[in-house]
């Protein structure tokens, strides 16, 4: 394990999401820290001395100018909407990320530590786990899925150009929590689902896409392992998730209910209707994506960056689920219970055509 140094500075970009505040939280509460500079798009309320927030734009601003003096800088900006135009997403995501690379290179930044995700991988047959060798080409049919793995060659290429910065590359599992549970429902369910009523317990059966089983984590538990990140010695790539393995009999004990297994080309179908017809904001690429995840093995990250869950991945679902029916949100801009303008708005913005 790296062994923790003091850091004057911290810089993460896209500081007020779900992941986001739980970095800025667990960065807060470390004396070792000695500044933290969080940059998004809309700027939250400051909550703390050691924080001092920028608004910015990965696509357009002086990002040098902002990275200059930093120990480290932690990139988190993504946009999931508007799944109807891969280009916005591709523009913000894919190329705003190479922005915040090159431009941490040229200020003389050390670290970088940048989010990549579960969906970076190439599909993998059964439950056997993969470490960080397997293969991160992701899944082409998924926006999502593409621009994660193409970072992964970006950096790649910006490792042999700049052996001088220390990359890390965080591959996480689902994150769940209490505050980002608004936030979620807006990103992937959409406008029509009524939170208060989200109680499958209610239901006599409830049907789950045969073969689906997925790895979760605490957005909290996943700050702490950037944390823990920014510290360490070692570079390269860390598998962050949780136990248990979450499938349909987990699902079942989790919710209450009696699972029954249904066609996952029926409901990619369902899915891809409800989208088509701007009724859900979730493609059906990711869908395709979320059905063909691999197992990560987690070894790495508990043995040499020390890290270790403080939540279940059942008790990360749990907590999302309770946020979902109480409409829970948090302070920043992304993670409000409710938006100006409410579900109208969102059904306004095309659901998944506009951000």
């Amino acid at each position: 394990m790296g062994t923790p140094s003091g850091l004057r500075r911290v810089v993460v970009v896209g500081a007020t999401g779900n992941i986001g505040t739980s970095v800025v939280a667990a960065l807060d509460t470390d004396p070792t820290v000695g500044e933290i500079i969080a940059l998004s798009r809309r700027e939250p309320p400051v909550t703390s001395s050691k924080v001092r927030w920028e608004r910015t734009e990965v696509q357009d601003d002086d990002l040098v100018a902002r990275f200059t003096g930093a120990d480290a800088v932690v990139h988190l900006a993504w946009l999931f909407q508007p799944t109807h135009d891969p280009v916005v997403t591709w523009r913000n995501n894919v190329l705003g990320s190479i922005r915040v690379f090159d431009s941490a290179a040229e200020a003389g930044v050390p670290r970088l530590v940048h989010a990549s995700s579960i969906a970076a991988y190439s599909p993998a047959g059964g439950d056997r786990p993969v470490g960080e060798v397997w293969p991160t080409h992701g899944w082409p049919g998924s926006a999502y899925s593409r621009e994660k793995a193409y970072l992964e060659r970006c950096l790649d290429a910006f490792q042999a150009r700049h052996p001088e910065v220390g990359v890390v590359r965080m591959r996480t599992a689902f994150c769940f929590k209490h505050a980002s549970a608004s936030q979620q429902r807006r990103l992937f369910l959409g406008p029509l689902v009524v939170q208060r009523l989200a109680r499958p317990e209610r239901l006599p059966a409830l049907p789950i896409p045969a073969g689906l089983r997925f790895q979760a984590v605490h957005s909290d538990d996943v700050g702490e392992a950037y944390r823990l990140a920014v510290h360490a010695t070692q570079v390269g790539a860390f598998n962050v998730a949780a136990d248990p393995l979450v499938d349909a009999e987990v699902l079942g004990e989790l919710l209450g209910t009696r699972t029954v297994d249904v066609s996952p080309r029926a409901v990619r179908t369902a899915l891809a209707t409800a989208w088509n017809l701007h009724l859900v904001p979730a493609s059906p690429g990711l869908f395709d994506t979320f059905m063909r995840l691999p197992v990560m093995d987690t070894s790495r990250a508990r043995e040499e960056l020390g890290w270790a869950p403080q939540h279940s991945a059942t008790a990360a679902v749990q907590e999302f689920l309770r946020g979902l029916r109480e409409v829970a949100g948090g302070r920043t801009p992304p993670l409000r219970a409710r938006m100006p303008g409410g579900r109208r708005y969102e059904l306004s913005t095309g659901v998944g055509q506009r951000p």
